[in-house]
């Protein structure tokens, strides 16, 4: 897998856990899968800006995120 690849797929996780998270201190439940899942989402993140060299800036997440999806519909 590379960095492209865990960072969206990372960065996916983590932004559909945050409702997870919040549907589940709304209902008065403990958040266990979505907090699993936020943690998860963080650390393949993380992970990825740790692999490519220099890391990651704002400006080249919506890039990874262009090039992965045009790797995969083409």
């Amino acid at each position: 897998m590379d960095s492209d690849l865990a960072l969206v797929v990372g960065l996916m996780i983590v932004v559909f856990s945050i409702p997870a998270v919040i549907s589940a201190f709304s209902d008065g439940r403990a958040p266990r899968v979505a907090a699993f899942a936020l943690i998860a989402g963080g650390a393949l993140s993380a992970w990825a800006m740790s692999q490519k060299p220099g890391g990651y800036t704002i400006d080249d997440v919506p890039e990874a995120f262009v090039k992965v999806v045009a790797r995969y519909v083409n």
